[in-house]
């Protein structure tokens, strides 16, 4: 296949970026990162600055691969990272558009990648189970009704790609904070702190310039992992409980 990469290219977050253009030849049977390997490395054999962009686990759960692709995290196939998107997708003579995650609370740090710490921040301001284990309780021995289990075990496949924030028009972490919430406020280990935690991890998300929730959807859609919109109602139902629980 051959095809026109059209890049975000930018220094660091001071320098104002644009977009160049770049031709590949490259196998339908390619990641779209072994793609970026491959220009990466012709660049370099050409004395030029290669392209940065994140990666890691390159198996579609760690959410390092960050990438806008045609205007749509992670590219046009439904529930996939950019790791596992394969140019079979795309068709020979195709211009592609890469560009970074967009959201003010995720800077530009160079070309591709983006500065996502504020995620850290907000799972730090959740703080810990504070909960006496002891030894291993034997199996099934706290109860655990099966419909919390199952939404519980969904909301902790979000793997904090940012994929939610980048879709988002009001740039929102919600999706992001609320699959965290969901995962602990089910499980009886998070019950201890499910009211305060909520309160913490929501303010810290406001602090850290994330947008406001206007439940348009596209988090949803964006999701590679399908986190559905009902954590944010999750949120939302522990936010009241918590403020109440204040007054």
């Amino acid at each position: 296949m051959k095809l026109t990469l059209r890049i975000w290219r930018q220094r660091d977050s001071r320098d104002k970026g644009g977009l160049v253009d770049y031709p590949v030849d490259i196998s339908p049977d390619a990641s779209f990162l072994e793609m970026l390997d491959v220009l990466n490395e012709e660049l370099t054999d050409q004395g030029e600055e290669p392209v940065a962009f994140d990666h890691d686990c390159r198996e579609g759960i760690c959410g390092m691969c960050s990438l806008v692709i045609d205007g749509t995290p992670h590219g046009p196939e439904k529930a996939t990272t950019t790791c596992q998107l394969h140019m079979r997708k795309f068709t020979d003579g195709d211009t592609i558009t890469v560009e970074p995650w967009r959201a003010k609370a995720f800077p530009v740090v160079k070309d591709l990648v983006v500065d996502r710490t504020a995620f850290d921040k907000i799972i730090q301001a959740g703080g810990y189970i504070t909960a006496p284990t002891g030894t291993a309780p034997e199996a099934h021995a706290v109860p655990v009704p099966k419909p919390d289990a199952d939404f519980a075990f969904q909301a902790a496949e979000c793997i904090g790609c940012g994929a939610c924030v980048a879709a988002c028009p009001n740039g929102s972490g919600m999706l992001f904070t609320a699959a965290k919430i969901t995962h602990l406020g089910l499980l009886p280990q998070g019950q201890p702190e499910r009211y305060s935690r909520v309160a913490a991890m929501l303010e810290t998300h406001d602090e850290l310039d994330f947008g406001g929730c206007t439940n348009t959807g596209e988090c949803t859609l964006a999701c590679p992992k399908e986190i559905p919109q009902d954590v944010i109602g999750r949120l939302n139902h522990d936010l009241l409980r918590a403020a109440r629980n204040r007054s």
